[in-house]
């Protein structure tokens, strides 16, 4: 997202995450802007009864957790890393600085944002209105069309596990692997090793 070396001269630093260490929590005061240099983090709630509910699941070179230091309200969500992984880290203040020196900088973290909240309202819409089938299948699409931009048939690598397309979803894991299967059956989706292409 913003490129390295020009938040390294706003004064980020690098630190380092264990798979399932925690880099923030929820209801915590946002403090900082964070970008992942490598690794995989996940950021995700727990309902009443324990059920994980995984709001968005972040890869090299994209942010997480920052609209709460735009509106000043605590973090919604949790972090934690799903994969060993080294997070740049930049003060809220040096962001700032950064985005009111660099406009197009500052440009590209509203598209983020946006893009991120049209994500959230097909989901919202997806969840509360659409059969399993449809949700994975536009989930899926999502993922390859819009965040990684890829074209051509099965060339796109799920890299969710279906647990964790169940947690995003809203729907139980059992129920997703059905899906998958049968999607697989009607030529939508290939299954190769156990990895789901598009």
């Amino acid at each position: 997202m913003i490129p390295e070396e020009l938040l390294r001269n706003f004064n980020a630093h690098y630190k380092d995450y264990k798979k399932g260490e925690v880099i923030f929590t929820e209801n915590n005061t946002a403090f900082n802007y964070y970008q992942i240099s490598s690794g995989i983090v996940k950021m995700n709630n727990y309902n009443d009864a324990g059920k994980e509910f995984i709001q968005g699941i972040f890869y090299k070179g994209q942010s997480f957790g920052e609209p709460p230091l735009f509106i000043d309200v605590k973090y919604p969500a949790s972090a934690e890393a799903i994969s060993e992984s080294i997070i740049l880290i930049i003060s809220k203040e040096q962001l700032f600085k950064l985005l009111q020196e660099n406009p197009l900088i500052h440009l590209k973290i509203t598209q983020s944002l946006a893009k991120r909240l049209y994500y959230k309202a097909i989901i919202a819409s997806e969840i509360s209105s659409q059969e399993p089938a449809h949700r994975v299948l536009r989930f899926i699409d999502y993922l390859k069309n819009d965040v990684y931009k890829t074209t051509g048939d099965f060339t796109f690598k799920v890299d969710y596990t279906r647990q964790q397309i169940a947690d995003i979803l809203g729907l139980r894991v059992e129920t997703v692997i059905r899906v998958i299967k049968s999607l697989e059956k009607d030529k939508q989706l290939k299954i190769v090793k156990r990895k789901v292409y598009r």
